[in-house]
């Protein structure tokens, strides 16, 4: 009888179910480079098929402002248009230019950034290595069509800021 109880208890324990629990781990990351709008730009139209945010062109220069908590961790990419968010109806082309430069820093840290970008395409990069504040001016220009005056209306066009993490 005592070999039938111990088999029934080994029995028990080889197929007795086995538990098991999942505990959740969370955590929030808060951003160290923040981007902000110092200056929004405007669209001066200093001839019929042509608009700039030049001063010379009676435009002004949007600034963008990175801060910037953690030094070398962050890449910023900022992108001057190529094309417009909303316009008139444009049934011809459209040739686009533009430049990111660095306008100010809050820091001589970060005197070597602007002969350190890298620029592709209508892209500019920048290797955030110094923590503080950087301002950065873009100029875009557009002109349309050959000898072409650009319909009547609204032109909005977005210049994209990011801190994209290295």
């Amino acid at each position: 009888m005592l070999r039938y109880i111990g088999l029934a208890a080994i029995g028990l324990v080889v197929t007795s179910p086995t538990s098991a629990f999942e505990a959740p781990i969370v955590g929030n990351v808060s951003s160290k480079c923040s981007i902000y709008t110092d200056t929004p730009g405007v669209y001066g139209n200093p001839s019929p098929d042509k608009l700039s945010t030049l001063a010379a062109d009676g435009g002004v220069t949007p600034v963008i402002r990175i801060d910037v908590t953690a030094a070398e961790y962050y890449t910023a990419k900022i992108s001057w248009p190529n094309d417009f968010s909303s316009s008139p109806t444009l049934d011809d082309a459209q040739a686009w230019d533009g430049e990111v430069t660095v306008t100010g820093t809050s820091t001589t840290d970060m005197s070597g950034y602007e002969a350190a970008k890298l620029e592709y395409e209508n892209h500019t990069e920048y290797s955030l290595t110094a923590a503080g504040s950087t301002w950065f001016g873009i100029t875009s220009t557009v002109e349309y069509g050959q000898g072409k005056s650009l319909p009547g209306g609204e032109y909005k066009a977005m210049v994209v800021a990011e801190c994209i993490a290295d």
